[in-house]
């Protein structure tokens, strides 16, 4: 069993006690509550009146509070908060949750001033707040004493710095030490093959990334240095963007099964075999994972060497055809969101097969690593299916733009034209 790594220890320290400090909360308010509607506070015997049920809050509360925090993304990097960090984001998910639950449970209740209705909100407010955020503030101040950040320094010149790395997983990052004979195709090959460990990646910053603005700096005692896997995305965006995925896709396969069931018997009809089709690719970290789609070419197509597919290519059949012209061979992928291989807006994953051939003219692919892969991208908008490695590595370039500028505006855009794109039938 793999030991946890400080981080993810760190999540589950957070996690557990957040629920039980929310479920401290709506039991602290529905005890001031009953004092106040049972007049045994300043004399009040006829205030907020409850006109909903004590008792179903008691999960439901916690459980929005869970939300509320993961969407704020304060779970993703636990370890880097500040204390000035903890307290704004505790203090705005409190408000988030104080304002939800009111207008949700409180403002259903009979009172005779409205006054009454802003006593409820600034009482349940504080309440979230100094029960939430003394907790994280306890666990922040321990943690930094406790639970230093793992740093494994690589010598790039060395294997057996390599084998030394593999050897004391799991650490938080691994630090590239460079040397002056150390070329940048060896660079990114290291890159390539830490990313599967999962861990934070840096690399000592030049003057050219500290002018630019590339560079971090991690401490104040430390040096400037460029952290390769950390996403441009802010932490609550991600959040944001992730529960989105999950969201929509769920929702799109509901709602597109009868469409899923038609599709499923045309493939069925048109020819003999599976009608979903696995494919391995390269995800997440560098990981691989199996891509589904509805299956458009003569069964055993690629018996021998994986094929790129070009315009007239006699293995599509019929009914494929009118699936890639539409992008509707790619409907099982939602299955692939939800399961957290990929997004819906994102790289698009490649084989290794293909992938080795493209690392000897790019070998910066491994930046694509850092985030999951997509449906759909920036990439296959400007450059369309890829029947070529020339094609391939224009692709990869507009997926590492896209990295560089992540954000929920541009996925928003990125959308819209590939809606735009599946409409025209503009699909190969």
């Amino acid at each position: 069993m793999n030991k946890l790594s400080p981080t993810r220890r760190q999540q589950i320290i957070y996690l557990l006690a957040d629920i039980l400090s929310a479920e401290v909360v709506w039991i602290l308010f529905l005890l001031f509550r009953w004092l106040v509607y049972e007049g045994h506070v300043l004399d009040v015997n006829d205030v907020l009146i409850p006109a909903f049920s004590f008792y179903p809050p008691l999960l439901l509360y916690p459980v929005g509070c869970m939300i509320v925090y993961y969407l704020s993304g304060f779970y993703l990097h636990p370890l880097s908060h500040t204390h000035a960090q903890t307290f704004f984001s505790t203090f705005a998910s409190a408000l988030v949750i104080a304002l939800g639950a009111f207008f949700i449970i409180v403002i259903d209740d009979i009172v005779d001033s409205y006054n009454r209705y802003y006593v409820s909100l600034i009482v349940l407010f504080g309440l979230q707040f100094t029960c939430s955020y003394i907790p994280r503030l306890i666990i922040s101040t321990w943690s930094h004493h406790h639970f230093d950040e793992r740093v494994f320094v690589l010598r790039s010149d060395s294997e057996k710095s390599i084998e030394a790395l593999m050897n004391a997983m799991p650490v938080d990052r691994v630090h590239i030490v460079l040397s002056r004979r150390t070329s940048e195709r060896r660079i990114y090959s290291l890159i390539g093959r830490i990313y599967p460990l999962k861990t934070r990646i840096s690399l000592p910053a030049t003057t050219f990334d500290i002018l630019s603005g590339a560079a971090k700096i991690v401490d104040l005692d430390g040096s400037p240095m460029i952290m390769i896997t950390d996403q441009k995305m802010p932490d609550s965006e991600l959040a944001f963007k992730r529960a989105f995925d999950v969201v929509t896709c769920l929702i799109g396969l509901v709602l597109l099964s009868p469409l899923f069931l038609v599709i499923a018997l045309a493939v069925k009809l048109s020819s003999k075999g599976p009608i979903i089709y696995r494919q391995e690719r390269i995800g997440l970290y560098g990981m691989p994972f199996n891509i589904l789609k509805f299956r458009t070419m003569k069964d055993k197509a690629e018996d021998n060497v994986p094929q790129l597919t070009d315009i007239n290519d006699p293995r599509i059949t019929r009914i494929g055809r009118f699936l890639r012209k539409y992008r509707l061979d790619e409907l099982p992928q939602l299955w692939n969101v939800v399961r957290g291989d990929m997004s819906i807006v994102g790289p698009r994953p490649e084989r290794e097969y293909f992938i080795e051939q493209i690392v000897q003219r790019a070998p910066y692919y491994c930046l694509i690593y850092r985030t999951r892969p997509g449906l759909t991208s920036w990439g296959p908008i400007k450059v369309g299916y890829t029947d070529t490695i020339d094609k391939m590595v224009e692709r990869l370039n507009y997926d590492v733009a896209y990295i560089e500028n992540m954000s929920l505006r541009l996925d928003a855009k990125i959308i819209f034209y590939t809606f735009r794109v599946i409409l025209n039938g503009e699909g190969q």
